[in-house]
């Protein structure tokens, strides 16, 4: 049970990841500076690998806050929820925060990326919890 729960949150996390990059695809690609085509498709974009490694980062982050969750008794959705709203709010966020600040990124990467690590790990966490 704990493989397949570790499966369907990094699912929920890559879902989530999807629609929160739909939706801000624009000021995204703006703010980390990849040029676009004429049809506003990123230029040289089409490759899987960002995918792949996506998905791949989602089965680690669910399977290590799974393993956190069992080590700390967070049982049930609402404690999973708030637990990886923390995560994602004062681990995540916050490092890739420092690392934009010290690349000196626009303000709104480390804005945009944050917002879905916290989403994100919250999504984790309820799909977690509530497994």
């Amino acid at each position: 049970m704990e493989l397949i729960s570790v499966l369907v949150a990094a699912l929920g996390g890559f879902a989530i990841g999807a629609v929160w990059y739909m939706t801000l695809s624009k000021p995204w690609m703006a703010a980390a500076g990849i040029e676009c085509d004429e049809n506003g498709k990123p230029k040289g974009g089409g490759s899987p690998l960002p995918f792949v490694v996506s998905a791949i980062c989602m089965i680690l982050v669910s399977g290590m806050m799974r393993h956190m969750f069992a080590m700390a008794g967070i049982d049930g959705a609402g404690q999973g929820l708030v637990a990886g709203l923390g995560v994602g709010l004062f681990f995540i966020a916050p490092w890739i925060a420092m690392n934009y600040a010290f690349a000196m990124r626009p303000r709104n990467l480390p804005i945009i990326d944050g917002g879905y690590a916290v989403l994100g790990s919250g999504l984790i966490g309820l799909i977690l919890g509530a497994m």
